[in-house]
């Protein structure tokens, strides 16, 4: 890093608004507000620079300047220092060089979490739940999963010494891993189901996602596939480019899929099919829930306003902008937003509108009465301004507190690490799994051995009511009630276990299938129990439905 002196810094920041402000194409009107604002600006970084009473750091004052600035945008225009630019690079490509692994924080434990199939973790014989120790000789212990992901990238072909604790080990296992290129797909899963329906899951638009969803979808045609489900469920997006390339799977070569519209000529562009398409007759349908984001709604969008597929699930997020990453100085970059983009109904589906701040600083809706009316190919109806309505909209529901406190808790995940390890199953058919009461009544025994400790929102209430009753002193008959209250609540805490006995199990069960096969296992595992699912197998078997509800 340079260091400047005062003098210097001033200059330095004079000559940075000099350039930002010669680099806009600026209109007369505009002219004079622009170099007014940024005079103002470089005077008062001169004078706190050189008054403040204490030591002041202009790269901090600069980069607050910067972040505050871009947060009267939108959350996608983002500012890229130099320390971040790797970080940012992998997030939008899914490359790195490393061991393939995540590793997280399971109750105050550095636990590899997901081994990623094909790499060097995994091809080592690293396991999901095994307690990372030391890396290289450096014992791990007080250390955060970010300092233990550092510790296991490196240069391809380096080696690093990982040691672990495995359940049923007395002793730590040792892996000398080498490194390697990591680039993490796409497509989680590819699978031929029951009715021929084959099964794909998406899970981001990175670089080469296209190519892989092409080729997961040719496996499937091979296998004898008559009808498809694409799963975008909380897939957040991505490149367009690439689920442009994916729709055109499934519509004529130089069909328009989407048009983006900005303040620049260059950010207003159509985007056609480019290729002959693979199949323009399989029943499609697509899976999408609130998690389902940007190139996931371009491609979700697409064929439900050429009437191709049928969505099925819930509202999808609402993200109809488009952002570009910019080279600036010092190898900083700057990530902006400069479109809308538009499906080929004519709508955008972007939901929210950040230009419109509400009283507390929240963006409001880009429609908060009437949403504006499009139709579809075949004249269906669509709306714009909020994510995309599902054609058949099934309700997310939630689990009740006691499932989501021993998620959070990591309960789960240790049982099906102690199950899977205390086991000869590696090699077991995840459709063989079977959680019985035996499996369950372990599984309730394990939790109180790891004292598992569950506070109700009712007893929580209540527990606020005998704060209230102490300030009392008369409420002598009001506290003995409250204390009969307090003995059934703590009866009902036992009974919450069993109460919930049937969505423990599937949650053992898909986390056992996870352990065994990771992603693939806890996707096929969830499927015969999955609301969405079950209702796109219906109606893919049902082919007078299918065009019924594409209104064909």
């Amino acid at each position: 890093m340079f260091l400047f002196s005062s003098k210097k810094r001033v200059l330095i920041v004079s000559i940075f608004c000099l350039l930002i402000f010669s680099a806009f194409k600026i209109s007369n009107s505009s002219y004079f507000e622009i170099a007014r604002n940024l005079d103002v600006f470089t005077s008062l970084f001169k004078e706190v620079n050189a008054q403040y009473v204490d030591e002041v750091k202009p790269e901090k004052l600069i980069k607050n300047g910067i972040q505050g600035m871009l947060e009267t945008l939108d959350p996608y225009t983002d500012f890229i220092p130099e320390e971040e630019a790797e970080s940012f690079r992998i997030s939008t490509t899914g490359q790195y060089a490393g061991v393939g692994a995540l590793v997280g924080d399971v109750k105050g434990k550095l636990v590899i979490t997901h081994p990623y199939e094909g790499f060097p973790a995994y091809n080592a014989g690293l396991k999901v739940g095994d307690e990372i120790i030391a890396i290289n000789d450096v014992i791990l212990k007080g250390k955060n999963t970010f300092e233990v992901s550092n510790l296991l990238k490196g240069q391809p072909k380096t080696k690093v010494k990982i040691v672990v604790k495995r359940f049923g080990q007395k002793e730590p296992l040792t892996f000398d891993v080498t490194r390697a290129k990591i680039s993490i797909k796409n497509v989680s899963v590819t699978e031929k189901l029951n009715n021929d329906i084959g099964y794909i899951k998406l899970d981001e638009f990175t670089p080469g996602a296209s190519k892989e969803f092409t080729a997961a979808f040719n496996q499937l045609k091979v296998q004898g596939i008559k009808s498809l489900v694409i799963d975008l469920r909380d897939n957040p997006g991505g490149l367009l480019r690439e689920a442009v390339n994916i729709v055109n799977l499934f519509l004529p070569k130089n069909t328009l899929i989407v048009e983006t519209k900005g303040k620049t000529e260059e950010s207003n562009t159509k985007f056609h099919t480019l290729n002959n398409p693979a199949d323009l007759a399989i029943p499609i349908v697509v899976l999408v829930n609130d998690g389902s984001a940007s190139a996931s709604e371009i491609v979700a969008g697409s064929l439900q306003d050429y009437d191709r597929a049928v969505l099925i699930g819930q509202q999808t997020f609402g993200k109809g902008l488009v952002q570009i990453t910019k080279p600036l100085a010092y190898n900083t970059q700057l990530k902006i937003t400069t479109a809308r983009y538009y499906i080929p109904s004519g709508r955008c589906i972007q939901a929210l509108n950040y230009a419109q701040r509400k009283e507390d600083g929240s963006a409001s809706k880009m429609s908060d009465t009437i949403r504006a009316e499009f139709k579809t190919k075949a004249g269906r109806i669509v709306y714009a301004d909020d994510g995309l309505a599902p054609d058949i909209f099934i309700e997310q529901k939630s689990f009740p507190s006691v499932i989501n406190v021993l998620i959070e808790e990591g309960l789960f995940f240790d049982f099906a690490t102690q199950f899977v390890n205390s086991k000869t199953i590696n090699q077991i058919d995840i459709n063989e799994i079977e959680i019985g009461q035996p499996e369950f009544q372990s599984f309730i025994k394990f939790v109180k051995e790891e004292n598992f400790s569950y506070s109700s929102p009712l007893n929580k209430q209540v527990q606020q009511l005998a704060q209230a009753i102490e300030k009392e002193k008369s409420a002598i008959e009001l506290k003995k009630q409250l204390e009969n209250i307090q003995s059934i609540i703590q009866q009902d805490k036992v009974q919450d276990l069993n109460n919930h006995q049937l969505t423990i199990r599937r949650i053992l069960k898909q986390q056992i299938a996870f352990h065994l096969q990771l992603t693939k296992g806890l996707v096929i595992s969830a499927l015969p129990d999955d609301e969405a699912f079950i209702q796109a197998q219906s109606i893919l078997t049902d082919n007078t439905t299918f065009e019924k509800l594409l209104n064909r």
